[in-house]
């Protein structure tokens, strides 16, 4: 029953729709009415610009790290590694879904991505933090937050399964779920991105020119 009441929990945090409070409340519109239609970090710095994305983006991460700490309201799974991971990691789908499926928003959310990388960094947190070493180093070289996010959730399984080699059978599932599920959400940045029509964030945009101010 506890954990149950600590899935509601957890599944309500992650229905906090960050990007739609933020567009209603500091520009009067929804965002889910702009760009790509989606109420995610990836269209509010489409929409809203690098500020407000970078704001939301943080955001929905610190819903899944909350999410994941609620386990630590229930001390008997203290003393048993896996099954304590394995409560963190239901946790974290729990306020993922809500974040894409969010009841305080017309069940109308974003994608998740965010909020997934919440979830890792409150359980592998040297994971997370290579994860998210990659989505920024492809996020500067690109600036396509889509992308970014589709190859740091693709390092995501090669970390936990070749390079950190976790023994957790059901957190080795999870991350290789993770990466089939990122790319299934995407599938129209995926198709945009190959026609060349997908949208470019305005961060880092000035580095040509200070390249070029260099250069001369």
């Amino acid at each position: 029953m506890n954990e149950l009441l600590l899935v509601i929990l957890a599944y309500l945090i992650g229905s906090i729709p960050t990007s739609v409070w933020v567009s209603r409340h500091f520009f009067d519109i929804d965002i889910r009415d702009y760009g790509s239609g989606n109420a995610g970090a990836t269209n509010t710095f489409r929409v809203l610009g690098p500020k407000w994305g970078t704001f939301v983006m943080l955001t929905d991460m610190l819903k899944g790290m909350i999410a994941v700490k609620l386990a630590l309201l229930l001390p008997e799974y203290a003393d048993n590694e896996v099954n304590l991971q394995n409560l963190q990691t239901g946790l974290g789908l729990a306020a993922v879904i809500g974040h894409i499926f969010p009841i305080w928003a017309e069940f109308r959310g974003g994608k998740g991505v965010a909020t997934l990388f919440g979830l890792v960094l409150g359980i592998s947190p040297w994971t997370a933090l290579s994860c998210v070493g990659i989505f920024i180093l492809a996020l500067y070289l690109t600036r396509f937050v889509s992308l970014s996010s589709i190859l740091a959730s693709i390092a995501f399984p090669v970390f936990i399964l070749v390079i950190f080699n976790v023994e957790n059978p059901l957190y080795r599932i999870f991350a290789i779920t993770v990466a089939l599920l990122v790319l299934l959400t995407h599938q129209k940045n995926i198709g945009r991105l190959l026609k060349g029509s997908e949208s470019k964030v305005p961060i880092f945009k000035n580095r040509g020119k200070r390249r070029r101010r260099s250069a001369a």
